[in-house]
Order: structure tokens, then sequence, then C-alpha cells
């Protein structure tokens, strides 16, 4: 569940310039039907496969609270890497100097 939460807020904060448009409502769909579903279900995959990885290397006691840091890490890592990339794909629609 917090995989997707996470995957969510990252689109939704980084893809709403290209989904709100600029001058002559130019828009950027492909924000829609490719990142979205790339941040959704792959920033969960992502955290599972990080649990899986550490659960199944990592023998013993406390593997759980192992197992557990590695998904926070992945989350983590997977919200700063989807803010950048939406960074370079919404460059575009941003204005960053005033008249």
């Amino acid at each position: 569940m917090g995989g997707f939460l996470t995957g969510f807020a990252v689109w939704g904060l980084g893809a709403a310039p290209g989904l709100r448009g600029t001058f002559e409502s130019e828009r950027d769909l492909s924000l829609l039907y490719a990142d979205l579903p790339l941040m959704l279900f792959g920033t969960p995959a992502l955290a599972l496969g990080a649990w899986a990885l550490v659960a199944r290397t990592r023998a013993g006691r406390g593997r759980e609270g192992r197992a557990a840091l590695a998904v926070v890490a992945a989350l983590a890592l997977a919200a700063w890497g989807g803010t950048e990339w939406l960074q370079l794909r919404t460059a575009a629609f941003v204005r960053t100097e005033a008249w």
C-alpha cells in the first residue's frame, strides 16, 4: 500500500505541470498513459523486490527489521528517482523566468 501511495504522490506532484498545460493548452498526455502506470506499479514492485532480496539473503534474527529498512530505502530511492524523471519530462511546461 505504501508503494502505491508513494508512486501516486510522486506522479501527482511531478506530472501536474505537464497535465495542466501551458500557453494554448499544450499538454503532454503521455504522462497519463505511460508514466502513471510506471510509477503506480513500478514503485511497489521495487519495494517488494527489495523486501524479497533482503529477507532471502539475510538469515537469522532481526531480518524483518532489515527487510523493512530496505523497503523504506527502496521507496525513498524510487521517490527521488521519480521526482527527477518527472522534472525532466515537464521542464518545458514550467516557466522559470518572470516577465
